[in-house]
Order: C-alpha cells, then sequence, then structure tokens
C-alpha cells in the first residue's frame, strides 16, 4: 500500500471469520541469519520475515563478506556462511533503529579483525548498549560508546573473540546474552555468562540456545543465572522459521474483541517463542482457544474478563494486552515491563497518553499500567500518533475495530516488522 499520512481502521459491523498466514519471526531471522551465517557453507532458509529490522541484518552480513541471496517471493534466502572469517568493511553498518541488529553485531564484529563502526538511527542513538559493552571489554575486547554516553554508534576493534567469564546486568535487555551467545562458539575459548538480578525476557535466551542448536551449537545452563559456550562451529542447514506470535497477537486480539474467529498457520504448538504465552492471557480473557499441530484458531466471545498479568518474560506483548483492556468488564494490571521505556518509544507512556486520547480510564506506574475498561460506545475516536513505533500502530488498530474514527499516524512505520500489516488487518473487515 502506498503510505499515507494516516490511515483510518474501519469498525467491524459483524464477526468475520478468516484463514491468515502471518510472516516468518523477527526475532526467529535475524538469529537464523546469524548462525547460517557464521556456518561453513550454504543454508536455505524458509518463511523468511522480509522487514526492515531483517533487511539491515542482511545487508550487514553482506557488508561482512557473507553472501546473502534473496528470494521475497517465496520468502526465502540461501546464506553461504563464512565460517566465522568477516571482512571488515571501509564504512560503516547501519541497522536504523533494530535493536536485534544493533546488540547481535556488536558480539559479531568481535569475530573480525579490523575495525568496525556500528551506527542507527536518531533513536538507536538513545537506546542503552553500555552493559554489553562494559561485557566484552571484561574480557578484553577493546570497543566503546562513540558519543560515551553509553548508546550507538558503537567502535569495536576487532582481533578475534577471547574467552573468560562475564557478568552482566540481566534488567536491561536479554538481547546483551543472545548477542554473546551467537558469536561464542567461534570464540578462542569458552565464554561463561553470569547474570545479575532477574533476566528480562528470559524466554528470547532460549530461543537464541533452541536456534544455536539446531546449527549445531550448544549453550548450556548448568545454573538458573549462568550460561556456558564452549568452543566449536555452526553447521549449514535448511531452516524453517516459525511465524511471529507477536504479529499474531494483534489478529487474535481483533478476534476476541469483536466476538469473531480467526486461523492462524505456521504457530506451532511447541513453539520457541515466548509470545506463545498470548495464548494463555486470551484464554484468560475469555476466548476461545483451540491449538493444532501448526495452528492456532481463536473465537472471541461477546464478554472480555480483565487480567492481572506480569509480562516480564515477554513484555512486546504490553500494547496489544492494554488495548484489549479498554474493552474489558473491569481492572486490568500490567506489571513488569519498565524495560520497554528504552525500546523503540518509552511505550508505557506512549500508550498512557494515547489511551487517554480515546478517554480511557489508565494509571501509568514505574513499571507498568492500570486500565479499567469500558464499553466501546464510551470511547471517542483519535489520531493515534505512534511514535515510530511498528509496535503501537499495530495495537492501536485493534480498537479501531469497535471505536470510531480511529486514525492511525505514521502506518508505515509497521515496516520495522510487518511491512503488509494494514493489508492484512484491513482484510478482516473488508
Amino acid at each position: 500500500m502506498d503510505n499515507p499520512e494516516f490511515i483510518t481502521i474501519p469498525q467491524c459491523s459483524a464477526p468475520f471469520e478468516k484463514h491468515l498466514q502471518l510472516p516468518g519471526s523477527k526475532s526467529i531471522t535475524n538469529r537464523a541469519l546469524i548462525t547460517a551465517a557464521l556456518a561453513g557453507d550454504e543454508s536455505k532458509l524458509s518463511n523468511v520475515l522480509f522487514s526492515d529490522d531483517t533487511r539491515y541484518m542482511m545487508e550487514a552480513l553482506n557488508q561482512l563478506g557473507i553472501k546473502v541471496v534473496k528470494f521475497p517471493r517465496s520468502h526465502e534466502v540461501k546464506i553461504h556462511g563464512s565460517g566465522g572469517n568477516l571482512d571488515c568493511p571501509n564504512r560503516r553498518i547501519y541497522v536504523g533503529n533494530s535493536g536485534t541488529c544493533m546488540r547481535f553485531l556488536t558480539s559479531v564484529a568481535c569475530l573480525g579483525n579490523g575495525t568496525y563502526l556500528l551506527d542507527g538511527d536518531e533513536r538507536m542513538r538513545e537506546r542503552p548498549i553500555q552493559d554489553l559493552i562494559d561485557g566484552l571489554q571484561s574480557i578484553g575486547v577493546s570497543l566503546h560508546s562513540v558519543q560515551g554516553n553509553g548508546c550507538p554508534p558503537v567502535r569495536i576493534h576487532a582481533s578475534g573473540l577471547p574467552g573468560g567469564e562475564i557478568e552482566m546486568r540481566g534488567t536491561t535487555s536479554s538481547q546483551y546474552f543472545s548477542s554473546i551467545m551467537l558469536a561464542a562458539p567461534l570464540a578462542r575459548e569458552r565464554i561463561v555468562l553470569k547474570v545479575i538480578g532477574d533476566l528480562v525476557s528470559r524466554p528470547y535466551v532460549a530461543m537464541t540456545a533452541s536456534i544455536m542448536a539446531q546449527f549445531g551449537a550448544r549453550a548450556h545452563f548448568p545454573e538458573k543465572q549462568t550460561i556456558r559456550v564452549d568452543p566449536g562451529s555452526y553447521i549449514s542447514k535448511d531452516y524453517a522459521i516459525e511465524s511471529d506470535f507477536s504479529a499474531a497477537s494483534y489478529f487474535m486480539a481483533a478476534a476476541a474483541c469483536t466476538s469473531s474467529k480467526i486461523t492462524l498457520t505456521h504457530l506451532p504448538k511447541d513453539s520457541i517463542q515466548g509470545d506463545s504465552v498470548f495464548i494463555d492471557i486470551i484464554r484468560k480473557m475469555g476466548s476461545k482457544v483451540f491449538q493444532a499441530e501448526d495452528g492456532i484458531e481463536i473465537t472471541g466471545t461477546e464478554v472480555l474478563h480483565p487480567v492481572d498479568v506480569d509480562l516480564y518474560d515477554c513484555s512486546d506483548l504490553l500494547p496489544t494486552i492494554a488495548v484489549l483492556a479498554l474493552f474489558a468488564e473491569g481492572k486490568t494490571r500490567i506489571r513488569n515491563v519498565e524495560n520497554v521505556r528504552v525500546k523503540e518509544t518509552d511505550r508505557l507512556n506512549a500508550l498512557n497518553v494515547e489511551i487517554k486520547k480515546l478517554g480511557g480510564n489508565v494509571v501509568e506506574f514505574r513499571d507498568g499500567l492500570e486500565i479499567i475498561g469500558k464499553k466501546p460506545s464510551e470511547y471517542n475516536g483519535a489520531l493515534i500518533h505512534t511514535y515510530n513505533d511498528h509496535r503501537m500502530a499495530m495495537a492501536f488498530s485493534v480498537a479501531g475495530l469497535l471505536v470510531p474514527g480511529i486514525r492511525i499516524a505514521n502506518p508505515s512505520c509497521t515496516a520495522k516488522t510487518y511491512p503488509k500489516f494494514f493489508d492484512d488487518f484491513l482484510s478482516l473487515v473488508t
């Protein structure tokens, strides 16, 4: 679709019944791209997500001398792995506002020889990475925040990745741990990661370990707060990527609040995605859920129940649940998501502001939200500012199905993880 300044979401006039296959998971795609790139032969990835974030990763790998052949129409990629032998580009590696690219490539670049500069857009230059820098410095890597503020750009003077023990706080981002884990099989010696405090989004570290294992490398968890990766290698292989559970949440929510029925494929029962917990949450809110081996069927009911949920392990679900809570009969409390303040935007504050535009009853806490639901007729339409945050745009689209006059500003921001989101979402009611 074109790139208008805003999109008006049409109301859902009657329950719908739809069957969709959603794009591949961004989190899995970018991890699989790295493991395939560090293997020694050709790998083929299927159900690949083609979006801004994955495009930045593919372009970065090309700059590092890894041949990535793209087949967007069939959602496939062929990668000719380098076995960890990386070129040193003579220009910066630009990753936009992709947190996975910035953080994962910081450790990957350490495997090379020479000076690497990783940079991003204005928001990326505000997002913290100092804990990862400190962790890598503690084992002898030479790297620093160019501006000296603990945020990108990051300059790395690489001469291979040493081994050793690294301690990092777990409360800011699990991606720091995944970053080192992905590069660690090609380190000179064993790497042991020690988690200080509670590890946020722990399922994403398990996802990293699962994908590493698929490509022949093992991460060990001898204790809850310890991750060990021994030197070794990755093997090339063909690998199918699951569809994205985070993206699926908006469609499940749409069915839940409109008494509709939707079937989503390529979402396996044994998913490695932490956001698959949304199935349990939406069931608690009153929806009927049927899980097959390779898909999920959601049927909404007339009443949405409020929930009290701790999203420390799956904070990307915050916007979806916050919007659903607007229509639940009672008080919803969302807890333990302070880390979302350093996402694409400060999501807690952004949700607070935009919900109030609709006439919603919301209280913002340091680490969460409290929302008291109302009938759809008690809300008013508004232009929703999305803060260039894809998840804000997608979540508030759900509200537009019930509240007339909701317009989503800067809808093209969904290109970060789901370029055709509005084509698929508007097909529910058109």
